[in-house]
């Protein structure tokens, strides 16, 4: 066993314990979260690539890429010889991930619960994939996430949607069992979109009836549509109190999203953009962040 060390991955120290012998050399990442827990482990200088999806640290982003995370090239990902393929379960197509399993590739698949108590899982699933000890990384991350739930829990929750894309002309908004439905609920918030999983378009008479009062929008899509007034320009959201109110909150996707190590501190921050009068704690300073 190798003594207690400290591994730097652009940034993100490991509190992880002892790395072992058995650490894997060569590491792909997949999912941007995933990555997140491999540099806050210690493992960041074992990474050899990630997918497009990991935007942090900084070091993650300077790696090889191989892809959208959702649409693997088997083929790739076994040329680079990894010794370990960390894969978060959204990744895909499925039968690209049947093809890497049939071909011996070391794959270990890591769930994905956009709850805090998924969050601390998922850190605790990447830590035994890499053979070191995520107990301490996990219980921190665990406690940032507790820490707010009081004080979230006393907000009145606000009416809000979150947008994904307009492609049409028609914005395509997120119903439940997704992670912006989930990260919304842990913020403050009621998902106004109900009656359907996943992504939908979303029509005017709809929306007229949803009366969102807030909408929650990835920075670049909006940058893409041409800012607040192109996206309240609408049909669909041309009519709810959102054009009047112009409460359009575009976040970094990446980080409030992918319910990572930093997910507590993108909870707090998404929280204070929804609840802007709102006091909450002040979260430690943590190595990953």
């Amino acid at each position: 066993m190798i003594g207690r060390r400290l591994l730097l991955g652009g940034g993100a120290a490991a509190l992880a314990g002892p790395l072992r012998a058995a650490m894997p050399a060569r590491i792909v990442a997949v999912g941007g979260a995933v990555t997140e827990c491999a540099f806050a482990l210690g493992a960041g200088g074992h990474v050899i690539a990630v997918d497009s999806t990991s935007r942090f640290p900084a070091a993650a982003r300077a790696l090889p890429q191989i892809g959208y995370m959702r649409a693997l090239a088997p083929e790739g990902l076994i040329a680079l010889h990894p010794d370990l393929l960390l894969l978060s379960e959204e990744a895909g197509p499925p039968q690209a991930v049947a093809v890497l399993r049939a071909a011996g590739a070391p794959i270990r698949a890591i769930p994905e619960v956009p709850t805090g108590e998924g969050v601390a899982a998922k850190i605790r699933a990447v830590a035994a994939a890499l053979d070191v000890d995520g107990a301490a990384v996990a219980e921190a991350v665990l406690a940032d996430w507790r820490a707010l739930d009081a004080r979230v829990a006393a907000l009145r929750p606000v009416r809000a949607i979150f947008v994904l894309s307009a492609a049409r002309g028609a914005p395509v908004v997120s119903g439940g069992h997704t992670q912006a439905a989930a990260m919304l609920g842990a913020c403050g918030a009621e998902n106004a979109v109900t009656g359907f999983n996943g992504y939908r378009p979303l029509s005017a008479e709809a929306a007229a009836r949803l009366a969102p009062e807030a909408v929650v929008i990835m920075d670049h899509v909006l940058a893409e549509l041409g800012g607040v007034d192109a996206l309240l320009g609408i049909p669909a959201l041309a009519v709810t109190p959102v054009a009047r109110s112009r409460r359009v909150l575009p976040i970094d996707g990446s980080y409030v999203l992918s319910f990572g190590p930093r997910a507590a501190q993108a909870r707090r921050d998404l929280t204070r953009l929804l609840h802007p009068d709102a006091t909450l704690p002040d979260l430690p300073a943590r190595a990953w962040t």
